[in-house]
């Protein structure tokens, strides 16, 4: 199997690239440019697809909707009936906040979606124009992501953390902290597994486990990497941002591990591989 992804300085994308997938970045593939990309994936030799790119600023994306809708929408429908015309799988990554984060429960890929954002209704707008596409697909949601590479939560709280000697951090909204090189290794997983069967097309769920507050994920990165931070945790109606975001973000995994033998990945595993990466530098 020959993949591609696109992507390049993402998280996810830069995993993938760890593993000699190749990935093509915004020089190449800009997904402004919906159009362009599927045009380079026709020419390409790919047998599988991995869309590792996506317009991630949540906050952002409240004025800036119609871009984010253009790279997290046109361009992955773009792209998987492209795919689909040459009957190649196409691995999308989504996210949790499709969901409106209520209830206590992990939520299932069947439960009904209402995002509370503009990042989340561009990111459910793209699973619909992947699933319209009608090849083999699979939509993977996952949820807070990190890596030592680009910005994410870890990397900012070891920032922080070493210069402050307290921190509040919300405590309200609980999910599952998800390494990107897990991500990775799933997405080529996945990508394999509906080369051989495309009947496994749909949408699943990859999370890291246990799910945890943030609060207690950042005292957890304080400890695994020697920083002296006391952490006050603080509900979410204290800590206002300009994107509303899901208070339940956990993810029933279930199906995903049925169909391609993936179990949640343990993140505190990955966040010790993550902090000594991040500390030998």
């Amino acid at each position: 199997m020959t993949l591609l992804a696109l992507g390049q300085s993402g998280q996810v994308a830069r995993e993938l690239a760890e593993v000699g997938v190749r990935c093509i970045g915004r020089a190449e593939a800009d997904l402004n440019d919906p159009l362009r990309c599927a045009a380079l994936i026709a020419a390409s030799d790919a047998t599988a697809v991995i869309n590792a790119a996506a317009y991630t600023a949540v906050d952002t994306a409240e004025e800036e909707e119609a871009q984010a809708h253009k790279i997290n929408a046109e361009a992955p429908g773009a792209i998987a009936q492209l795919c689909a015309a040459k009957n190649i799988p196409f691995v999308q990554i989504s996210t949790d906040y499709v969901f409106d984060g209520s209830g206590n429960q992990p939520r299932q890929p069947g439960d009904v979606t209402a995002p509370l954002g503009a990042y989340g209704r561009t990111k459910l707008a793209g699973e619909v124009a992947v699933r319209a596409a009608g090849g083999p697909h699979a939509i993977l949601r996952t949820s807070w992501v990190f890596s030592a590479h680009g910005s994410n939560f870890v990397k900012t709280m070891l920032r922080l953390g070493r210069d402050r000697d307290c921190l509040t951090i919300v405590a309200d909204q609980i999910g599952g902290p998800t390494p990107a090189r897990a991500i990775a290794a799933a997405c080529v997983e996945i990508a394999n597994g509906l080369s051989r069967d495309p009947g496994l097309s749909g949408t699943y769920h990859f999370s890291g486990a246990p799910d945890v507050s943030w609060a207690d994920f950042a005292r957890t990165i304080f400890d695994v990497a020697g920083i002296t931070c006391t952490v006050e945790g603080i509900p979410s109606e204290d800590y206002p941002t300009p994107a509303k975001r899901p208070l339940n973000s956990r993810l029933d995994c279930a199906s995903t591990q049925a169909a391609f033998g993936l179990h949640r990945p343990a993140w505190r595993e990955g966040l010790h591989a993550v902090v000594k990466d991040l500390q030998s530098r």
